[in-house]
């Protein structure tokens, strides 16, 4: 990444198809040995360089390595701590990752301007909702700001169910990998102009989902 870098700032500043290629390759490979992804309604995913915004549950450290296998280039919308974690923060910053301070409303809405202006320009991103990893299991309460950008724009919500990411890999047990299988579960994408309907109709699809893996 760090090699073609410049060269991506040239030609692709926007998507990174490059630096996306690498991750998705680093992320496969990283995962394999530990555990098998099984990915259903792959239909329902939008067609590559079609911009969306994608929403799913948060558990794990391992879902954005999880995610990266699915092939769509989105960018993920993350805290700042992370970009100082060593290789993988700085591969996230090199990704063109969107930083965000979440108590810092200047921050906040940065985020959501630098989103606007993805999507415009044909990208997607890729959001957490929740805004934090569930300790638990459980769906926590939904953020709107995905679903203001989707209303905004008009490009559709894709939601996304992962099962299996808490189990394997628990927040705060980062040192802990335990043997099973993760689900990526893709919902038909949702179109709407109300940000609080999107948000509560993406939000019981995932809860749903949840429900009928348990």
């Amino acid at each position: 990444m760090v090699v073609g870098h410049p060269f991506v700032l040239l030609w692709d500043r926007c998507q990174r198809n490059f630096h996306n290629f690498i991750a998705k390759t680093w992320a496969s490979m990283t995962i394999a040995p530990f555990f098998r992804v099984k990915i259903e309604g792959s239909e329902n995913l939008p067609p590559k360089n079609s911009p969306a915004v994608y929403v799913s549950n948060h558990q794990s450290f391992l879902d954005i390595y999880t995610l990266l296998t699915l092939g769509r280039n989105f960018k993920f919308v993350s805290k700042t701590a992370i970009f100082l974690y060593p290789v993988v923060g700085w591969a996230m910053y090199l990704l063109g990752t969107i930083p965000l301070k979440r108590m810092d409303r200047k921050s906040q809405l940065q985020t959501l301007k630098r989103c606007m202006e993805l999507v415009k320009n044909d990208g997607s991103v890729f959001f957490f909702p929740e805004g934090t990893r569930s300790r638990d299991g459980s769906l926590g309460t939904f953020k709107k700001g995905a679903f203001s950008i989707a209303a905004k724009t008009g490009v559709p919500v894709v939601p996304i169910t992962l099962v299996g990411t808490g189990k394997i890999m628990p927040a705060g047990m980062e040192s802990t990998v335990n043997a099973g299988t993760i689900k990526i579960v893709v919902h038909p994408p949702i179109i709407g102009d109300n940000p609080d309907i999107l948000c509560t109709e993406v939000r019981s699809v995932i809860a749903d989902e949840l429900v009928r893996q348990d």
